[in-house]
C-alpha cells in the first residue's frame, strides 16, 4: 500500500466508522493501492467538532489524499477540503442545506462527485441540487433513500471510475 496516497472517510450521524457503505468503498480504495482511514466521530454531535477532530488527526495532506463523506461526514469533508486540499471528494448524501448546519463550503478539490437520492428524506433533494448546480459538481441521484444501501453496487462503480480518473494516462 502507497503510504502517500489515502483515502480519509467520514462517517454520518447516525453510522459508524466502518458502516456498510465505508466498507465496500474500502474495499474500492485498497484495490486502487490507497491506504484507507475511517476515524471514529460517534461521540461528537456536531459537524463543527467533527471538522476541528479531522484537521487534528490529519493536519495537512499527506500526498494524494481522496476523501470520503457520507451525511454529516460529506459536510465535514467539504469543511476540510479548504484546509486539506484533496485531489478529490466523493461525497454521499451530503447534509447540505439542513437547519443547525453551517452553510456548506464550497469544494476545494481536482474533482468532486456527489452521489444523492431522490426519496432522501434526511436531506432534501433540491437543496444538494441547487449546491452541485451553483458549484459546477458532478451530480448523480438514484432511486433510493438516505441511507444509499439498495444503490450501493452502482456507487462502487462510480467510485472505481472516480479513483480511475486520477490515474495518469
Amino acid at each position: 500500500m502507497n503510504k502517500r496516497r489515502l483515502v480519509l472517510f467520514a462517517h454520518g450521524k447516525e453510522s459508524g466508522p466502518w458502516g456498510s457503505k465505508i466498507q465496500a468503498l474500502a474495499e474500492v480504495a485498497k484495490h486502487y493501492d490507497y491506504r484507507v482511514e475511517s476515524p471514529d466521530y460517534s461521540d461528537l454531535p456536531d459537524a463543527k467538532s467533527r471538522v476541528e477532530r479531522l484537521l487534528t488527526l490529519f493536519p495537512e495532506n499527506p500526498g494524494e489524499l481522496i476523501l470520503v463523506g457520507s451525511s454529516m461526514g460529506g459536510h465535514v469533508s467539504l469543511a476540510a477540503s479548504a484546509a486539506l486540499k484533496p485531489k478529490g471528494l466523493f461525497l454521499l448524501a451530503p447534509a447540505i442545506g439542513l437547519p443547525g448546519y453551517a452553510p456548506a463550503p464550497p469544494p476545494i478539490a481536482e474533482r468532486t462527485v456527489i452521489v444523492h437520492a431522490w426519496q432522501d428524506d434526511i436531506v432534501p433533494e433540491a437543496k444538494v441540487t441547487a449546491y452541485a448546480r451553483y458549484h459546477q459538481t458532478e451530480l448523480h441521484l438514484v432511486n433510493s433513500d438516505h441511507r444509499l444501501t439498495s444503490a450501493l453496487p452502482f456507487i462502487r462503480l462510480l467510485f472505481e471510475e472516480f479513483l480511475d480518473s486520477f490515474i495518469p494516462q
